[in-house]
């Protein structure tokens, strides 16, 4: 039934009409997993957009630092198959989605993940007993920035994918399970 509902309320562009160095991007992501992801064609609507989203995405997510590739993913908590794959645990992103403080995660996780929730939910509400908390688990300075960083990027990425009615792609729910 997924297949036959559109991908977006907005215009989807096709593969062939995009800007080169999207496709190119796009191509690249397809010959890795197989399928071409929704969000990116979703987003290649509005090709600066696109190009700025994911230049941001990448700066967040692929940059080296004290946080894995799987807290960074954990803190997207959408990105559930990607977590799954980067945690190498195929329950994972389900423990997180569902209660993250139920989960099979570390005191430290479940401390940047309540800072992450608090960022999204209530941001003016952060304070220096947040930052003093986290610093009790190891996070840096620079941490608290990331963590910050990738949950109101992703609350943006979140808005839009609401307001398109962008749908997810079945793919995904069985990435990193297997």
């Amino acid at each position: 039934m997924a297949e036959t509902s559109p991908v977006s309320r907005f215009p989807v562009p096709e593969l062939a009409d995009l800007p080169d160095d999207i496709r190119e991007r796009i191509v690249a992501v397809q010959e890795k997993s197989g399928f071409i992801p929704n969000v990116f064609l979703v987003l290649a609507h509005r090709p600066d957009e696109f190009r700025a989203f994911f230049a941001y995405h990448d700066a967040l997510m692929e940059k080296p630092g004290n946080l894995t590739k799987a807290e960074r993913e954990m803190i997207v908590v959408a990105h559930g198959a990607i977590l799954r794959i980067r945690a190498k645990d195929p329950l994972i992103a389900d423990q997180v989605a569902a209660n993250y403080r139920k989960a099979d995660i570390t005191d430290r996780q479940k401390a940047m993940l309540d800072f992450a929730v608090r960022v999204s939910n209530e941001a003016n509400k952060v304070s220096e007993a947040d930052f003093d908390t986290l610093k009790s688990h190891g996070f840096t300075e620079e941490d608290v920035w990331d963590i910050a960083a990738i949950s109101a990027f992703f609350g943006l990425s979140n808005r839009i994918a609401n307001v398109t009615n962008m749908r997810p792609n079945t793919e995904f729910y069985s990435m990193g399970r297997g």
